[in-house]
């Protein structure tokens, strides 16, 4: 039930950015895929930038984590580890 109302906020914290800059809902696909791009990979800021402070190796992690996290289970993946 977290995850929903967590949800539910975040969706009407972008309805007022939305508002503010001018943009109708549902917005149209490019502006709505290019802030949903900036979604994932502003999720994955703090995460490197922590990465980058401890010294860890940066790199395997964007080639791990990060990129599952940004792009999902590529075809072809067949490691399981996605299991939903």
């Amino acid at each position: 039930m977290k995850a929903y109302l967590l949800s539910i906020a975040a969706g009407l914290l972008v309805g007022v950015v939305y508002s503010l800059l001018g943009v109708r809902s549902p917005a149209p696909p490019m502006i709505a895929l290019a802030g949903l791009l900036g979604i994932l990979l502003g999720e994955q800021i703090i995460p490197l930038a922590s990465r980058f402070v401890t010294k860890e190796n940066v790199a395997q992690f964007v080639m791990t984590e990060c990129r599952d996290h940004v792009l999902g289970r590529l075809p072809g993946d067949d490691t399981g580890k996605h299991d939903a």
